[in-house]
């Protein structure tokens, strides 16, 4: 049977071509580009004269070299710009927080790379995340530090019945040894952190290369004095509490709220400040992986976030509320996935937060 992996250059694809191969898998290689620095306008994009992307795709063709196994190629430059890093954008410009990766997943990886690895001749498809498909459920890794079920949250059910997850039985540090037991060329290569496009470079710099933040007060929340002066709406996020921009020896403070009509960046003082804390959000555009319709569950509302307990009230136009007993830095835009023990029934996006009944006007 042929199978088709997603080489991304990692160790983890790598190490899911690896045991593919092992199992006796007829088992071929698709490398995606998505991102051009060159078309993108990215100045930051190229280091040591050689793209990131690019880099990824040599490592990925050492690892199928070695293997034995062909690797071929795809690009979706067009297609990403048009469907996650649009997207992207236009969220930041609304003053939410994002999450691309959850698009790539949805509109590029489990859609377009699939119809390709189709053409291919491919029975089944697989990728290097941390997730588990059993029966017609997908799973937690059993890594609990790794697992990436959060990401797949947008995908539509249908697409995982011929996708398999080789890794997400194993913990990152078996991974990792296999590879090296294996000889694997990229056994020791270190793990991309942060968003795809971004990667490790500066966040704020990377996107004022193409939106333009206006400067606007810093308030404090509790008082509403103006304590300083943001560089813009756009490089902010609810809860984060390192470069915001307080001059001066001050306590712990967190982006707490943002005002967009007004250009008002609200910050908190204190890690248990009120104005941090929620106990309640609407999510809208769900997309329901299981055909469970729980009432108690729990909740991912970011990536490595706490399991926080939840009851939920389904709602029209696709949406659902759901209540907790308290949570901090609950973020608009940010994806809130629902989990009935190990099983990840689905997600959707974080459109209003609220506490006590009522619409935090801070997050406007």
């Amino acid at each position: 049977m042929k199978v088709v992996v997603g080489m991304s250059g990692g160790v983890d694809s790598a190490v899911s071509a690896y045991l593919l191969d092992k199992e006796g898998y007829d088992v071929v290689g698709l490398f995606m580009k998505n991102w051009d620095s060159n078309i993108n306008s990215d100045p930051e994009g190229i280091t040591d004269g050689i793209c990131p992307q690019e880099q990824d795709f040599i490592d990925a063709k050492k690892v199928c070299d070695y293997l034995g196994i062909p690797l071929y190629r795809i690009d979706f430059i067009k297609e990403y710009w048009d469907n996650v890093f649009t997207y992207f954008l236009n969220e930041l410009k609304k003053g939410r927080t994002p999450n691309p990766d959850i698009m790539c997943n949805k509109y590029i990886k489990f859609d377009l790379f699939k119809k390709e690895a189709k053409r291919l001749g491919g029975s089944l498809i697989a990728t290097g995340h941390y997730a588990r498909h059993v029966g017609n459920k997908i799973l937690r890794g059993v890594d609990n530090n790794k697992d990436q079920t959060y990401f797949l949250s947008q995908v539509k059910s249908e697409e995982f019945k011929d996708v398999i997850f080789p890794v997400g039985g194993y913990t990152k540090e078996e991974v990792r040894r296999i590879a090296r037991e294996a000889n694997l060329p990229v056994a020791d290569k270190k793990d991309s952190t942060g968003i795809c496009f971004i990667g490790e470079r500066h966040y704020q710099q990377f996107v004022q290369n193409y939106l333009k933040g206006t400067k606007g007060p810093i308030v404090d929340i509790d008082t509403l004095e103006e304590i300083g002066t943001h560089e813009g709406l756009i490089n902010y996020t609810i809860g984060q509490r390192r470069n915001v921009g307080i001059s001066g020896n001050v306590k712990r403070h967190y982006v707490c709220g943002k005002d967009v009509k007004q250009n008002i960046l609200y910050v908190a003082f204190g890690d248990d400040n009120k104005y941090l804390m929620s106990d309640e959000a609407i999510i809208e555009d769900m997309n329901y992986i299981s055909s469970s319709k729980p009432v108690f569950a729990t909740c991912k509302f970011r990536y490595r976030g706490e399991d926080i307990p939840i009851q939920i009230e389904y709602l029209e136009n696709n949406m659902i509320k759901v209540k907790y007993e308290s949570a901090k830095a609950v973020t608009p835009g940010q994806a809130c996935v629902v989990y009935l023990g190990e099983e990840m029934i689905g997600g959707g996006i974080i459109k209003e937060v609220r506490k006590s009944g009522k619409k935090l006007w801070y997050l406007d």
